[in-house]
């Protein structure tokens, strides 16, 4: 894996992770497309480079993560996060198993797409207007709805932001909420792939060159992800999510076509 690539999934990553559309599918695709997918350091790799984009979520929300005694807020997300730590803890091999899978993530793409078109629709009269408004069981229901996203393609942006609305939060709140939920999810995430990493092939992390890249695709994918975010809150409360459906449909049907034209191969 050399810098160009680096630079190219950090870019994706900071672009799509809080964007409904699924960043590590996209990364899966893009690795599989520039020939690398099979490479131990970048499945590594497209894990650990979300930690850049989930700091960008602490800087950007700054007085709302500190001081820390917000405990309503941070208890909130505990609970929300509960769902995802045990499903993740029993399915782990499974999830490792779809992530393999460039295919299941091009399909789930075109499903997820075809929701967001139709989101809007379904859920159109929030009561929910801040954050500080979310119950806790609400919380809960949200975080069982990201685990949806530990299948591939689904989007754990998409996923509880579909939760939030279906608990009456406006959209900018769902999104919000959504990012807030980022942070423990996949900060703890991100923490267990690199110690299992560590423990299992550390020759992985010592190597200085993987390291240079670790650190400077963790910056690059800080500073595009504080560009989406802003980007992202503006856009959806004008506009909704129509667009990403119809983004996650072409891009997902395209992948499909090339794969099934023998221009891909997995």
């Amino acid at each position: 894996m050399d810098f160009l690539q680096t630079f190219i999934l950090s870019v994706i990553e900071g672009i799509t992770e809080f964007l409904p559309v699924s960043s590590t599918g996209h990364m899966i695709i893009a690795s599989s497309l520039m020939g690398i997918d099979k490479d131990p350091f970048v499945k590594l790799f497209e894990i650990a480079v979300q930690l850049g984009a989930i700091l960008s979520v602490v800087v950007f929300y700054w007085k709302r993560f500190f001081p820390l005694n917000h405990w309503k807020f941070y208890l909130k997300l505990v609970i929300a996060c509960l769902p995802a730590a045990v499903f993740g803890m029993l399915l782990q091999k499974k999830i490792d198993g779809l992530l393999e899978s460039p295919l299941t993530v091009a399909v789930m793409l075109v499903i997820g797409g075809v929701v967001l078109l139709f989101i809007d629709r379904f859920f159109n009269k929030p009561l929910v207007k801040t954050e500080p408004e979310i119950s806790n069981k609400s919380a809960l229901i949200i975080g069982f709805w990201q685990c949806l996203a530990m299948i591939p393609g689904t989007s754990r942006s998409a996923a509880s932001i579909i939760g939030g609305m279906q608990q009456k939060l406006t959209r900018s709140v769902a999104a919000e909420f959504s990012f807030f939920l980022a942070v423990p999810t996949m900060v703890g995430a991100t923490g267990l792939k690199l110690f299992k990493a560590y423990k299992e092939t550390p020759e992985i992390l010592k190597d200085k060159h993987n390291l240079m890249l670790l650190g400077a695709g963790n910056l690059i994918a800080f500073v595009i992800a504080l560009l989406a975010i802003k980007f992202f809150i503006g856009y959806v409360q004008k506009y909704g999510f129509k667009l990403f459906g119809w983004y996650r449909i072409v891009f997902g049907l395209l992948f499909l076509a090339l794969y099934y034209q023998g221009f891909i191969q997995l």
